[in-house]
């Protein structure tokens, strides 16, 4: 298949969340002095679909009682905004709802615009790495194993990538990349974080080969994952990774939606046969609503001769590529190889395809 055009670069814009017409003027005032539009929302349920992919968030003080109901995610850079006597105390609100700053109008004017002005880079600007999820159309299609690829070739051309296991069910991405035996940081540590995590910090803690760090589960009891720490998680290794890929289970739990949700990209991995594709559609129906760009990826063998375009068609979605048989990668599996770690076989020229659309060819091979 012809390769796909080079995303360009996906613009997050920031949210408002205020039905206060006179505060909403206020701050698309100071959004224009800052050079960046705005995305709206009215009160929270309007703001959940677009709550973890922004990059700044502003709760107006008319919004806060209702966004403490509404238990949205904590999430870093978020203000609580009024006017002067319109938050007292406000501190004490601020840490309720997880807003990091309180900004009393008129006087924090200066201050509001240049953090709107940060945000016109966007997540393609300096310090600002790609997110990419990737899901499986049923149980055993072969999503984690291509969530290991492309992580494992992004690391291969030196792009600093953080793989991210939010599959409490799966088998754990630590077996898939042979990395059970590595010392560091599980799910199991971090799910009690509110919101704040320093890039560096988690980077640091984290198993880790070269370029690749992992998050994954141990082998102790399922725990719950929260959606505050899944939203933590995806925000530092954004600011603080050149790639961040997601393995996600198919029956989407908070947590999963809020990753779903940060991803530039989504990728719907599919078995080329007929009762995967409609397994796959069901997958389908839940996930595009929190996907900016959500394709399928079509696996062989075809017993029956279901074509990769026929699947794509079925489902709705665009194509993103095929992937052939490769007897070879499953021993390889077996004995601790990571997938796509020779950078030979249909697995990685894929992977290497999609890590050079999301980030640019000249990104991956920069030194």
């Amino acid at each position: 298949m012809p390769p796909r055009t080079p995303l360009p670069p996906y613009r997050r814009l920031p949210l408002l969340v205020t039905s206060d017409g006179d505060l909403l003027d206020e701050l698309l005032r100071l959004a224009a002095a800052g050079g960046t539009e705005v995305e709206l929302a009215a009160d929270p349920a309007a703001a959940r679909a677009r709550w973890a992919p922004a990059p700044l968030v502003l709760i107006g003080a008319d919004q806060a009682a209702a966004c403490l109901r509404a238990r949205l995610p904590r999430r870093a850079r978020t203000v609580l905004v009024g006017r002067s006597g319109e938050l007292d105390p406000g501190t004490e609100l601020a840490e309720l709802i997880g807003a990091e700053h309180v900004a009393t109008l008129p006087a924090a004017e200066p201050w509001l615009v240049d953090r709107f002005a940060e945000c016109v880079a966007g997540p393609a600007g300096p310090g600002q790495g790609r997110v990419v999820a990737v899901l499986g159309g049923r149980g055993g299609a072969g999503a984690s194993v291509l969530a290991g690829g492309l992580a494992v070739s992004a690391a291969r051309s030196r792009l600093r990538t953080l793989l991210v296991d939010a599959d409490p069910l799966g088998g754990g991405l630590d077996l898939v990349l042979g990395w059970e035996q590595l010392d560091g940081l599980r799910w199991p540590e971090l799910a009690g974080t509110d919101g704040r995590v320093d890039p560096p910090s988690l980077i640091r803690a984290l198993p880790s080969r070269g370029d690749l760090v992992v998050l994954s589960w141990d082998r102790g009891d399922l725990r719950h994952l929260p959606a505050e720490a899944m939203a933590a998680t995806v925000d530092a290794g954004r600011r603080g990774r050149d790639l961040v890929v997601l393995d996600l289970p198919r029956h989407l739990d908070d947590a999963a939606v809020v990753a779903l949700q940060a991803a530039d990209r989504a990728l719907l991995v599919v078995p080329a046969e007929l009762r995967a594709a409609a397994a796959a559609a069901r997958v389908a129906a839940v996930a595009a609503p929190h996907c900016v760009d959500l394709s399928v990826i079509v696996r062989g063998p075809a017993p029956g001769r279901l074509r990769a375009a026929e699947v794509s068609r079925a489902l709705g979605l665009p194509l993103a590529g095929t992937l052939r048989p490769e007897p070879g990668l499953c021993r390889g599996l077996e004995r601790g190889e990571a997938p796509g770690a020779s950078g030979k076989g249909p697995l990685a020229v894929l992977c290497q395809r999609i890590v050079d659309e999301l980030v640019g060819s000249s990104a991956a091979g920069a030194a």
